[in-house]
């Protein structure tokens, strides 16, 4: 089988938001699977001296132009939340307890998180928000607000995000197909064609 789809995001990230809508169906499209791996780009930004787009001098202004327009332009819903960004250890932590017991149902969690925030204007920074979320997808609220809470979960994001770094990730949506890195959703042609025909 081919090698899966790597693909880091953060919660926070709206960009990442369009990416997570798209990516399952573009790697069905050429027989792949994703890995997804939540990440937390303010750990990223000690490394990169990076900083939130907001705060950015021209650029965060273009980004609540470009934002929208890029949902509409990949048909999908978009909602500039009123508390952005945000701190995304919660719905991070939620992830990958759930990826441990059930991968298919996690991908739908991080979908439903990403719809909560972007959509519905819902902080899920909170960690009873992303329990809530969580509970309507079947989920205990009291189960997930433990594994949130254990040190067991802080420790394995602590240890995803330390694994994403030392491999070159800076920013979300990062995605690793075969070795190559692509960042952005503005990546989406050259990864199809990646996908189509190989190295280029």
């Amino acid at each position: 089988m081919a090698n899966p789809i790597d693909f880091y995001f953060d919660y926070s990230s709206p960009y990442g938001y369009i990416a997570a809508m798209k990516i399952d169906g573009i790697a069905a499209r050429h027989g792949r699977r994703v890995n997804w791996k939540p990440v937390l780009l303010g750990a990223v930004f000690k490394v990169t001296g990076g900083k939130p787009l907001p705060t950015l001098p021209l650029k965060g202004d273009y980004s609540l132009r470009d934002i929208p327009r890029s949902a509409n332009f990949h048909d999908l819903p978009y909602r500039h939340p009123s508390k952005f960004p945000i701190a995304s250890q919660a719905p991070a932590r939620a992830f990958y307890w759930l990826d441990e017991r059930d991968p298919p149902l996690a991908h739908e969690l991080a979908r439903a998180l990403y719809r909560a925030y972007f959509v519905s204007d819902l902080d899920i920074s909170s960690p009873d928000v992303t329990a809530d979320v969580a509970a309507t997808l079947g989920l205990k609220r009291e189960e997930l607000l433990a594994a949130i809470g254990s040190e067991t979960i802080k420790a394995r994001l602590k240890n995803e995000v330390d694994a994403a770094l030392a491999r070159g990730v800076f920013g979300s949506p990062y995605f690793v197909i075969d070795g190559e890195p692509f960042w952005g959703v503005d990546r989406f042609d050259q990864m199809e064609r990646w996908l189509t025909q190989g190295p280029f």
